[in-house]
């Protein structure tokens, strides 16, 4: 069997992972493509070294640019690609520019199309990864789904017939990294103790960081918090707070470049709680039993919320005092899987090809 990965943003860097992994050990062939969505060092090369997963053997950079021009960049690299490769299956990941990419290019050339994921939805059409993974689940022969709330979403759209539970991919990465990490101490800025309190911060989504105002608020609030806040700054956010005239470091902020991935886990586990509006980073500290507050009007991984460990603060007013609150309630819950999900999607796949 072989396959093709189409991959661009750290998130998929991590999702691939495991996927790469499950396929050497099968003996299938393996074509991974990047598309350089994330150029930055710090959000692409880092995770492909610690990670352990094979170099590219394809990179389009496309870079940095609107979301019609970066999709369409992608799509213009994907043909010639598929011509030479022409794999059995493409696989796409999660909710980019670069999955709808992807997606569209492997119908396009009539290439079965898995994508891993499926199934997730905020409901909210103001945002682009939502249309993203709403196209690329209805252009899909096969839906890899994470948990079973994203099943239910696929059987009522009528894809019920081509969904699999799989479990959650980030789960098994993230397991595993968290065990090699344990022992290791803390990267922190050395204005930050790693033996006191702390919190670690993302933010990236336009909606936080193209509004002035809503980011300055957000900024100002993380300002006023009860301890340090590391404040690992996505390149798009240094950008537009330099265009704003923003200073990110205020009050409690402490402003880093992004972790690589274990470093990342390993900051969250001893922090006092994570605010990000990431998808990827709320589950992972769920996982993690780090409490978690996401600045978005809206979740896919509903079962954070659900189990108290995720609150919403689409209010920059609450932000403060949600990212204080009390610890939650323990919890077994393990609706993201058992960390098995990879060996499950590429089966998946696998007796897919085989009907």
């Amino acid at each position: 069997m072989k396959i093709l990965s189409v991959v661009g943003a750290r998130p998929q860097f991590v999702k691939l992972a495991p996927i790469a992994e499950q396929l050497t050990a099968r003996g299938d062939e393996h074509v991974i493509v990047h598309t350089g969505q994330h150029y930055d060092i710090n959000m692409s090369d880092v995770f492909f070294r610690d990670l352990g997963i094979p170099d590219p053997d394809v990179h389009l950079a496309v870079g940095s640019a609107s979301h019609g021009r970066q999709t369409g960049a992608m799509l213009a690299g994907m043909d010639e690609v598929l011509e030479e490769h022409r794999p059995d299956w493409v696989l796409v990941y999660g909710d980019t520019n670069s999955t709808v990419a992807g997606a569209l290019s492997a119908v396009k050339m009539g290439i079965p199309l898995a994508h891993l994921e499926a199934g997730l939805r905020s409901f909210n059409r103001r945002m682009p990864e939502e249309h993203n993974r709403v196209l690329t689940d209805h252009a899909a022969d096969l839906c890899l789904a994470p948990t079973e709330v994203a099943m239910a979403h696929l059987a009522h759209e009528g894809l019920a017939d081509s969904s699999v539970l799989v479990g959650d991919v980030m789960t098994d990465v993230l397991l595993k990294v968290r065990d090699t990490v344990a022992d290791r101490d803390p990267e922190l800025p050395p204005a930050i103790d790693p033996s006191g309190r702390y919190y670690v911060a993302t933010l990236h989504r336009a909606e936080n960081t193209d509004d002035p105002a809503r980011l300055a608020g957000i900024v100002e609030a993380l300002a006023k918090v009860d301890a340090p806040v590391l404040l690992l700054a996505h390149p798009r956010l240094r950008a537009r707070a330099a265009e704003q005239g923003l200073d990110l470091s205020q009050g409690a902020v402490e402003v880093a470049d992004p972790l690589p991935y274990p470093s990342l886990v390993r900051a969250a586990m001893s922090s006092a709680g994570v605010i990000t509006d990431s998808g990827g980073l709320q589950k992972e500290a769920f996982l993690l039993r780090v409490p978690c507050t996401t600045v978005r009007t809206e979740t896919e991984w509903t079962e954070t919320v659900d189990l108290g460990w995720n609150v919403l603060a689409a209010d920059v007013s609450t932000l403060a005092a949600a990212v204080t609150r009390p610890a939650p309630e323990p919890t077994q819950a393990a609706p993201y899987g058992d960390g098995h999900a990879a060996a499950r999607a590429v089966e998946a796949i696998a007796a897919g090809s085989r009907r």
